[in-house]
């Protein structure tokens, strides 16, 4: 097993650990960045196929590279390991072991979409909005296809934005949100008027296409493919022909590692201090696992996390900035908040856990997460939870589960090498 010495390891490679890494390298740090990505960005600043990425996130890229941080790309932690002095991080690469023993550590894990089971929701051409993007990044040819987008969040617009452009027949987007907490919103927007000129600008970008506020999806039809959707307003229901459905009701953010170590959660985010410091010493976390608040919140809590680990202090401007937006992403989470009707759209025929084929009816609300797991293997499959977990929480208000390595996928040589590294004298288990 490959192994080194390093100041701080930093676990994901988009806005909040690329903003990490600079911080920590310009206090002299010896730094890697652990991504699972072919290149640093994350899902939000992912490259799309053969053009080059424009903008902030080419300017945060270059400042990357310049840094001197070492990036591992294409690479998961499969396990970190509190040791004497520090940690051990464990990770694969193209299936070889790599270890890094850190001094400290900073979690800037992302996020996910939220899925919740509706009828027909495991057909295929049924995508999350995300996941839509990135298939969009990646080559995926939409000329002339009839889409349909639904859920909750201003992800929505974005990639609207971007299907449309790309010469998709963009049937309509259906927001969840009522239009008077969308219109309560843009109101308080009156401070960043960067914001309501964005939004303004995705907007005309489709604006042929209706843009229904107060709607939801409730089931998507068709026999091999998804054929047409349904959508309601909560008064009327209509069935809107559709090539490709593309569904998320909002970010989850990924607090595995950091509830692997022990740290403190509260409403599924990270809790940390005015420094990005968890309740774990030596542990920070920044972005989306410390409560969902969009690019500018991660790269400057980022920036403050990475320059702490190394022991520098930041400046009252910086921390005032993040302040500000905090108070943002207050506001977004409470203008999107989920509707209960969405979460009450699955039938007792409905798929909940697409790894192990649980329906709604195999489960009953009394048990805990723990329990559907014996009884039904839901949360055991490829995924690990990750897709059912955050549904069943709001269908079923089940805590997460306890946390085991390995975090991702891994030989089993990788976790043997890992116990015998960890039974030498140079550290504990």
């Amino acid at each position: 097993m490959s192994e080194r010495e390093i100041d701080v390891a930093i676990i994901g490679g988009g806005p909040a650990g690329m903003a990490a890494a600079v911080a920590a390298r310009e206090a002299n740090g010896r730094v890697v960045v652990i991504d699972e990505g072919l290149a640093p960005g994350g899902q939000i600043w992912r490259d799309k196929l053969g053009v080059a990425a424009r903008g902030q996130a080419a300017q945060w890229k270059s400042r990357l590279l310049a840094s001197g941080a070492e990036l591992f790309a294409s690479t998961s932690v499969v396990d970190v390991r509190r040791r004497e002095n520090g940690f051990s991080v464990i990770a694969e690469r193209s299936g070889e072991p790599l270890t890094f023993q850190a001094r400290a550590i900073v979690l800037a894990t992302g996020a996910r979409e939220r899925f919740l089971p509706f009828p027909g929701w495991t057909l295929p051409n049924v995508v999350g909005v995300g996941g839509a993007q990135a298939l969009l990044k990646s080559g995926l040819n939409v000329q002339g296809k009839r889409i349909v987008i639904a859920g909750a969040g201003p992800l929505l617009l974005p990639v609207a934005a971007s299907l449309s452009s790309a010469g998709a027949d963009l049937v309509l987007v259906a927001e969840q949100t009522p239009w008077s907490s969308l219109a309560a919103y843009s109101l308080s927007l009156w401070r960043t008027p960067m914001m309501i000129a964005q939004a303004v600008r995705l907007r005309a970008s489709f604006a042929r296409t209706r843009y229904a506020s107060g709607t939801w999806v409730t089931r998507a039809n068709g026999d091999g493919s998804v054929r047409s959707v349904t959508v309601t307003n909560g008064r009327k229901t209509r069935e809107i022909q559709c090539d490709l459905l593309c569904v998320a009701f909002g970010l989850v953010g990924n607090t595995e590692l950091a509830r692997l170590l022990g740290c403190q959660t509260r409403s599924g985010a990270v809790i940390v201090d005015d420094e990005q410091a968890t309740s774990i010493w030596g542990v920070f976390c920044a972005g989306e696992p410390t409560g969902i608040g969009g690019v500018d919140l991660s790269l400057v809590e980022g920036t403050i996390a990475g320059a702490v680990a190394m022991g520098r202090g930041v400046s009252p401007a910086l921390r005032r900035r993040r302040e500000r937006m905090r108070s943002y992403a207050a506001r977004l989470e409470s203008a999107f908040a989920l509707r209960p009707e969405v979460s009450a759209l699955a039938t007792p025929d409905t798929i909940v856990c697409r790894c192990e084929d649980v329906r709604m009816a195999d489960l009953e609300r009394s048990w805990s997460s723990r329990q559907a797991k014996l009884y039904t293997r839901a949360g055991m499959g490829a995924c690990q939870g990750r897709i059912c977990g955050a549904a069943l929480e709001c269908l079923m208000g089940w805590r997460p589960d306890s946390v085991r390595p390995p975090i991702q996928p891994a030989r089993l040589s990788t976790m043997l090498d890992a116990g015998r590294a960890s039974q030498s004298p140079s550290g504990a288990t």
